[in-house]
């Protein structure tokens, strides 16, 4: 059975950088990608960036659009978020979901197979 294990979290200034990882253990199918999402008590989880499996397309949310990037390392079975000029409002748990349906941009239309347990960011001076 797959399963997905995020590190890389922490604590960071705003205007810092973090990279977290994704270790994917198992085969996904073809068809399916692998997103980033976050989740703030209170607030609805919010997709952040998605990668297809098949082909490497890539989606990112508005509100990180030049900030982060989403890459993958076939060799490691990896995926990474890279995050830039990080922000307070960036904080919250960040997971990564295995997605069904591919990578569409409207993160509202992801469909969720499963995903690991997160992890924390915050940025905070």
């Amino acid at each position: 059975q797959s399963q997905l294990v995020e590190s890389g979290g922490g604590l960071v200034q705003p205007g810092g950088s973090l990279r977290l990882s994704c270790a994917v253990s198992g085969r996904l199918p073809d068809h399916y990608a692998i997103g980033w999402f976050r989740q703030v008590p209170g607030k609805e989880r919010e997709g952040v960036s998605c990668l297809t499996l098949s082909g490497g397309s890539k989606n990112y949310a508005d509100s990180v659009k030049g900030r982060f990037t989403i890459s993958r390392d076939n060799a490691k079975n990896t995926v990474y978020l890279q995050m830039i000029s990080l922000k307070p409002e960036d904080s919250g748990i960040y997971y990564c979901a295995a997605l069904e349906i591919g990578c569409p941009r409207r993160t509202s239309l992801w469909e969720y197979v499963f995903w690991g347990q997160g992890t924390q960011v915050t940025v905070s001076s």
